[in-house]
């Protein structure tokens, strides 16, 4: 089953749609309700997340929305960081991590994690959407928690595809703004950010592809997100740690097929920062993909961007993943009409 236009705006709907009105009367029908998050839930550290000794921040998970159709919940502090598992109907042996973006301040729950995960859960896509830590809370690795985060759960995905019914060798990850920077992280990165904790953390925590919705890549000034860079590296951030941490001057040389969808119009996180990275990507001779929306702004999702050009991007990362390994060409094949 593929990401065909109705399946997207069907699934977005469940996140979007508020009180609709009967077209044969006017009369207010029945109030959509959000749907129920899924309650398979992985710890990352079932023996505690490492260098947690000086945290004493305590995890907060607020809710924004204020319309029962849909949930916009942010997760602050954490301290527990969590993989929440969205099994499709008819899984086609791919996955996918979830790495909403938040600033680095804390982590979108909703709009770039489970909304996005209800949208390629449709297409059979195993889900697993990531609550990771902060770099702020006075974790010992300090702007590498995050990042042990994210390695850890690649690695357990992985480690788990029997039971989970995927690919070891199909596990894909996609991050949104500063989740983005942590998706590039995880990607480009080489060195193992922990030390051993089982037999899972000797599996590869490396993607088999790379999904990049307009990502936080420089923290150099003039394109940086400083917010995130505040978050990350704190608020007098030297120019070699800058360097240090943006994407595109690290060494992206075999990293496994990336793309990059980014609207002109993003106010919050310039385009240039998709454009800094293709560039980088090109030269290192990744397999890549770029889509430049004329409008769609920033943070948008699946649920914010219907009626807009950036409405199709869900369909495009599908036949990406399918030309590059992702999806089988039989999971591939648009189901008949």
């Amino acid at each position: 089953m593929s990401l065909d236009r109705r399946t997207l705006l069907g699934v977005a709907a469940l996140a979007s749609a508020g009180p609709a009105l009967s077209p044969a009367t006017g009369a207010a029908q029945t109030p959509q309700i959000a749907p129920a998050d899924p309650t398979e839930v992985i710890r990352l550290w079932p023996a505690g997340a490492p260098g947690g000794d000086g945290v004493t921040v305590t995890p907060i998970v607020p809710e924004r929305s204020t319309d029962p159709a849909f949930h916009d919940r942010y997760a602050e502090y954490t301290t527990d960081p969590i993989l929440t598992v969205m099994r499709p109907a008819r899984p086609n042996g791919a996955a996918l991590l979830l790495i909403p973006g938040g600033g680095y301040r804390w982590a979108v729950v909703d709009k770039e994690g489970m909304d996005v995960a209800r949208v390629f859960a449709a297409a059979g896509v195993t889900c697993f959407v990531l609550r990771y830590r902060l770099p702020a809370d006075g974790w010992a690795a300090g702007p590498n928690a995050p990042l042990q985060d994210a390695q850890r759960a690649l690695r357990l995905i992985r480690a788990g595809a029997a039971d989970y019914g995927i690919d070891p060798a199909r596990i894909a990850s996609l991050g949104a703004s500063a989740g983005g920077h942590l998706a590039g992280l995880l990607a480009a990165r080489r060195d193992a950010t922990y030390d051993r904790v089982d037999a899972a953390d000797a599996i590869s925590f490396r993607p088999d592809l790379n999904v990049l919705l307009y990502p936080v890549v420089t923290l150099a000034d003039p394109f940086a997100h400083v917010g995130s860079r505040t978050h990350l590296l704190g608020a007098e951030a030297t120019p070699e740690q800058i360097a240090t941490w943006s994407l595109e001057r690290m060494d992206w040389s075999g990293v496994a097929p990336t793309v990059l969808i980014h609207a002109l119009d993003d106010a919050s996180v310039p385009v240039e920062n998709s454009l800094v990275l293709l560039t980088r990507l090109r030269a290192a001779a990744v397999t890549t993909e770029a889509h430049l929306f004329q409008e769609g702004g920033h943070g948008f999702g699946t649920r914010l961007i219907a009626g807009k050009p950036a409405e199709v991007w869900p369909d495009l990362v599908h036949a990406f993943g399918a030309r590059n390994g992702w999806l089988t060409v039989s999971a591939a094949t648009p189901a008949a009409a």
